[in-house]
């Protein structure tokens, strides 16, 4: 059936031959797992031959983007089946894809950070201070890119040391400014009122010829000034806010403050940046726990 079944593929739903061979690979590797394990014919196989296929699959150490992907050729196969009427029960109706793991988020090291606010140099231009203003902005409150192509002169609240920001779905909050970023603000304000024939916009952020800045304008000023401080592949303005979010932590502030700052609907969304602090974690359990502690000195003597 396993013949049949990718001739349907090949003529009646036109399937790429990328297609066709990923198809006929993992059906050919679990029908050759079948008889290893005499088990007989794919068609013939339960849930039970499936669910010990996957474990196999697993102990091999085989991503689960890879055996979820199996997992699919399987569920076409028995689809087909059913439809033809050579099977009665499906097999794959409790079968469930694995949960893919989650992806560790990428940000930039402190001193790379440093770097970029002590080292690099910007011009003193309006661009300059702009792209300054930016990178500040971005790293400083950990807003994402809408929110911050969003920003309007009257979301700054100089007096209260405070910026508002509209999340997702509209939900505004208020998010602390640093006294060197109030001043940054206030530098770049006075030199956009000051630019020749500047059109008025709303907006807080601006290109060069005083238009709303987009997203693409953003992203590539970003790039510029993370590719001088980081050897990270991904260069973005989300990178910006996983690093607010995981310098915080390995500062010691609460998840659950991050969470506010963020914009996180829920903890969980917050607690993949716990990655972060788990050396931190480990030495200051080894510096203040009893038992460590003495551990440490017994190992001393």
């Amino acid at each position: 059936m396993v013949t049949f079944f990718l001739q349907y593929l090949r003529y009646q739903k036109r399937r790429s031959a990328h297609t066709l061979i990923a198809y006929e690979t993992d059906l050919n590797q679990f029908s050759s797992w079948l008889l290893e394990n005499s088990f007989g014919l794919p068609e013939a196989a339960g849930k039970q031959e499936i669910r010990q296929w996957i474990m196999d699959l697993g102990e091999q150490d085989l991503a689960s983007v890879s055996i979820n992907r199996k997992l699919s050729t399987l569920r076409a196969f028995y689809d087909f089946l059913r439809r033809e009427g050579k099977i009665e029960a499906h097999p794959m109706t409790s079968i469930r894809s694995l949960k893919k793991p989650a992806r560790l988020p990428v940000w930039v090291r402190e001193t790379g950070m440093e770097n970029l606010f002590g080292i690099v140099e910007f011009s003193i231009d309006f661009a300059g201070t702009r792209d300054r203003l930016v990178m500040e902005l971005l790293y400083g409150t950990g807003m994402r890119l809408s929110e911050l192509t969003g920003l309007k002169r009257e979301s700054i609240s100089f007096t209260d040391a405070r910026i508002l920001v509209f999340g997702k779905r509209s939900k505004e909050r208020w998010i602390p400014i640093h006294g060197n970023l109030i001043t940054l603000l206030q530098e770049y304000i006075k030199q956009l009122d000051s630019l020749p024939n500047q059109i008025s916009v709303a907006s807080l952020i601006v290109t060069d010829k005083g238009k709303p800045a987009y997203p693409v304008f953003i992203e590539r000023i970003v790039k510029k000034y993370l590719s001088i401080v980081t050897t990270e592949k991904k260069k973005s303005p989300h990178v910006l806010r996983h690093t607010f979010a995981s310098h915080l932590l390995n500062a010691g502030a609460e998840i659950g403050a991050i969470r506010d700052l963020l914009g996180h609907s829920s903890l969980a969304a917050t607690q993949v940046y716990a990655h972060n602090s788990v050396n931190r974690l480990k030495e200051a359990y080894g510096q203040a726990h009893p038992r460590a502690k003495s551990t440490k000195s017994s190992n001393q003597v």
